[in-house]
């Protein structure tokens, strides 16, 4: 994991199979998520994706909280990341999480392509999966 950049609770990365990494880990349930985190956010995915669409694979594995709606939407709908993202893999397990999750895609993102995982290497095959389709490749 070379170049990897920390911000709070996250830390992003571009691994070797040219997947965005994005790992959260927060213990506080009363965390909340709000756009200014998510600008800050985006501005470290936009310099380690450096113009190129990629797969984001999103580690929340025991993390806890919540977004704020602003944050949700921002997120969802930056005209940087929807240039960037081809689809979201997210690894996960916990049920509060996993709905967590389905209610941001249903709500705010219901047209990126995605997926729940339990471990990382069916995410990483789902990236793969899905950036090769993207770029026309088997």
């Amino acid at each position: 994991m070379e170049n990897i950049i920390k911000i709070g609770h996250g830390k992003f990365w571009i691994d070797s199979n040219s997947i965005l990494c994005a790992q959260f880990n927060n213990d506080n349930p009363n965390y909340r998520l709000d756009s200014n985190k998510v600008k800050q956010y985006i501005e470290v995915i936009t310099k380690l994706c450096n113009g190129t669409a990629m797969p984001f694979l999103i580690d929340i594995r025991d993390s806890k909280g919540t977004f704020s709606p602003s944050a949700a939407h921002l997120f969802a709908n930056s005209p940087t990341l929807l240039k960037l993202r081809i689809s979201e893999a997210f690894v996960l397990n916990t049920i509060g999480i996993k709905l967590l999750i389905a209610s941001y895609k249903r709500l705010y993102n219901p047209n990126t392509p995605y997926s729940v995982f339990s471990d990382i290497e069916s995410a990483k095959a789902y990236c793969i999966e899905t950036k090769n389709k993207f770029y026309g490749s088997n």
